[in-house]
């Protein structure tokens, strides 16, 4: 069978990471731009395009994939709402089909990011994960047998949203108390500077856990949320493995040690899964999306 290559583009909110990436999941080619969201969304679509046109002349492509952050409908390739890039009801996969003349897969960019690390990163092998990256927000992907679910809206794995700490801090969402709202790196930030007057990234808080009690307080509000909001999502679940990605990974045993005790610590009837690290890092987004293009070679 002849070897197939597929474009992918992973759309964040200020860049996107672009690759060649072929069908024994080899990345021939890969390169970044600026999503440049101020100039409007028609603009973002326009980079996108182009970005797709500069990647056909390097390779003899057959399809692509680009996810986007949002409510995503997968089925009819529409981006219903994203904040991050000021879209609403937008026919992403017609305008890029139309543009290109070849087959188009649009996807959410945690739920591809999730079946990246389920078949070719730290879950491979298993049957039943749950992809958790923690950074500016929180989301979730859960893969049975390599299909993610999406929901009947486009909005499945939205462990960020819920609620951990009622009347808690005010969330994005419009609620209060969600998960995002006190676990997220983001959050972990505001919340340090709230206790001390003084600023660290998250990566500086996780670095000075046993010099600065502070640090310390902190950190351990975000391990005991992350454990709530994971308990909740064992119990809908009932994953084997709960992959843990994004920049609040990095701290590496930092987080999942403490992590992997609380939960255990919480659990009652529930069988407590496996917590791993996430292997392929911020290319996940990019390499789901060449799986989702390759199932339309």
């Amino acid at each position: 069978m002849k070897t197939q290559t597929v474009i992918s583009i992973d759309v964040g909110g200020t860049g996107m990471k672009c690759a060649l990436v072929d069908s024994k999941h080899r990345v021939l080619h890969t390169e970044r731009h600026a999503t440049g969201r101020e100039r409007g969304f028609e603009a973002v679509v326009g980079t996108i395009i182009d970005v797709a046109k500069g990647l056909a002349k390097r390779a003899d492509v057959s399809a692509i994939g680009v996810v986007v952050p949002g409510i995503v409908d997968e089925t009819n390739g529409i981006l219903r709402f994203s904040a991050n890039l000021g879209a609403r009801d937008f026919p992403l996969r017609d305008t890029v089909t139309q543009a290109l003349g070849m087959p188009v897969a649009i996807g959410h960019d945690v739920r591809a990011g999730g079946l990246a690390e389920a078949k070719l990163g730290a879950g491979a092998g298993r049957s039943q994960v749950l992809f958790v990256p923690i950074g500016t927000g929180i989301a979730a992907a859960h893969v049975v047998n390599g299909i993610v679910a999406t929901g009947a809206h486009g909005a499945a794995g939205e462990i960020g949203h819920i609620v951990v700490r009622p009347n808690g801090p005010q969330c994005g969402c419009g609620q209060r108390g969600c998960l995002e709202s006190v676990a997220s790196a983001a959050s972990l930030q505001r919340r340090y500077t709230e206790l001390s007057g003084k600023t660290k990234t998250a990566a500086q808080v996780s670095a000075t856990l046993k010099r600065d009690k502070r640090a310390a307080q902190v950190w351990d509000e975000v391990v005991d949320a992350l454990s709530d909001g994971l308990l909740t999502g064992q119990a809908l679940y009932d994953t084997e493995l709960i992959i843990i990605g994004g920049g609040l990974a990095e701290s590496g045993e930092t987080l999942l040690g403490p992590l992997r005790e609380s939960l255990a610590k919480k659990v009652t009837f529930h069988r407590v899964p496996e917590i791993m690290k996430a292997k392929l890092g911020d290319e996940a987004g990019c390499l789901g999306a060449a799986l989702m293009a390759l199932e339309l070679t």
